[in-house]
């Protein structure tokens, strides 16, 4: 919103410091400040409206230590995440980018399923909450809509260039070396040619392409989102983690949008993709600003609110920077949270239909709760988890030049 306003002061009135709103960076820097602000500021306030309408959480007995000492903690904090990514990305985005649209969209999507997951809990007195199948409905329905806009609008475009012409001549706009195409390519890491087509999983006629494309989507989507949803569990550790991946996705998505750096670095370049950078860093202002009432002991949980609309932001990102196969390595702690509980269901069914009774293979799953019925401390094994986000996210990025 402000971008635009102060473009038009720019051009019409050449208003002194209007220029600096067509700077991304500068953008970026603001958004991530007020939504730092934002969170900050405004959290407290919805802390205590949840303790006087006690939207409490309700804490099953896992045999974990402090766990009761949580019962009662304010739930629906992912409201003040929403609200921190929300505003910024407003203020200071183009709106009439299609990308922003769509992150935007995706967030309050998101944002609804798990509000009314965390309703039904706590005002319906029904701990299994909002049932699977409607869960599944949700991301079903934002998958379709995430693939159908990226597969069908004609904003949403990857540029070819020749990359035998010299350099200096690819990076003027009107240079006859480049070509706007529609493309279902996607980014592979690791190999030197590093994109493929979705289009060859097709054994159909073209015209079905889509379809695959589309249900790829819908999967990705479900996959992260339960991913950052189980990852919910200890204090801090999902709002922490999100934040790391958020910054890594940020710059990935900041040099996609840049045709020096796409030249430079020999990957896709996707004309305005670098306005991501600014939702990113709105992303991360939230995150690290709901850590301050988030970070153990917890004030408030941000409940399926914030940790089902965390994922579902996390893979509509990588997906429209073309950059969703990275989501293994990027999101490993999502993944492995994730995979520790396919396995010990799994293992614990096999065996007991095997051997009569069931064994497990962890302690406790999810993963963090296998740690802290070792008894390491709460704060250790977030730390440690961020720790290795980090060291994930490092090798992400690597992945622009390790081929």
């Amino acid at each position: 919103m402000l971008y635009h306003l102060f473009d038009y002061l720019h051009e019409k009135y050449d208003l002194i410091g209007a220029g600096l709103f067509r700077y991304i960076s500068f953008r970026a820097g603001m958004a991530a400040v007020l939504s730092l602000l934002i969170t900050i500021a405004f959290g407290s306030g919805l802390i205590a409206y949840l303790r006087h309408k006690q939207v409490g959480e309700r804490i099953r007995d896992l045999g974990l230590e402090g766990q009761q000492e949580k019962a009662g903690t304010p739930t629906m904090g992912g409201l003040i995440i929403i609200l921190g990514i929300i505003l910024p990305t407003i203020f200071f985005a183009r709106l009439d980018n299609v990308y922003i649209i769509l992150l935007l969209v995706s967030t309050l999507w998101m944002g609804l399923i798990g509000f009314a997951d965390d309703y039904i809990k706590v005002f319906k007195n029904d701990k299994e909450g909002l049932r699977g199948r409607f869960k599944i409905i949700g991301q079903v329905g934002l998958g379709l809509i995430v693939g159908l806009t990226l597969y069908f609008n004609d904003n949403v475009v990857v540029r070819e260039f020749d990359r035998e012409g010299d350099t200096e001549q690819v990076l003027v706009d009107d240079h006859p070396q480049f070509e706007d195409v529609k493309s279902t390519k996607t980014t592979i890491p690791f190999v030197k040619d590093n994109e493929a087509d979705y289009s060859a999983l097709n054994p159909f006629d073209d015209k079905y392409t889509w379809v695959i494309y589309v249900l790829i989507v819908i999967f990705i989507i479900a996959a992260v989102s339960n991913g950052a949803n189980i990852t919910d569990g200890i204090d801090g550790l999902a709002a922490g983690t999100t934040a790391i991946i958020a910054l890594t996705l940020g710059v990935l998505a900041y040099v996609s949008g840049r045709v020096d750096f796409t030249n430079y670095l020999n990957i896709m370049y996707i004309p305005n993709s670098g306005e991501l950078l600014v939702f990113s860093t709105a992303l991360v202002g939230a995150t690290v600003g709901f850590l301050w009432f988030n970070s153990y002991p917890a004030q408030v949980f941000m409940g399926d609110t914030g940790s089902l609309s965390l994922g579902g932001i996390i893979a509509v990102l990588a997906l429209v920077i073309r950059k969703e196969l990275l989501i293994p390595l990027l999101c490993g702690i999502f993944l492995i949270e994730n995979l520790s509980v396919i396995l010990q269901v799994g293992y614990f069914k096999y065996t007991k239909k095997k051997y009569g009774e069931g064994r497990r293979i962890f302690l406790m799953s999810p993963l963090h709760h296998h740690y802290q019925k070792q008894g390491i401390a709460e704060p250790k094994i977030v730390t440690r988890f961020w720790i290795v986000g980090i060291l994930l996210a490092i090798l992400t990025l690597a992945t622009l030049k390790i081929r």
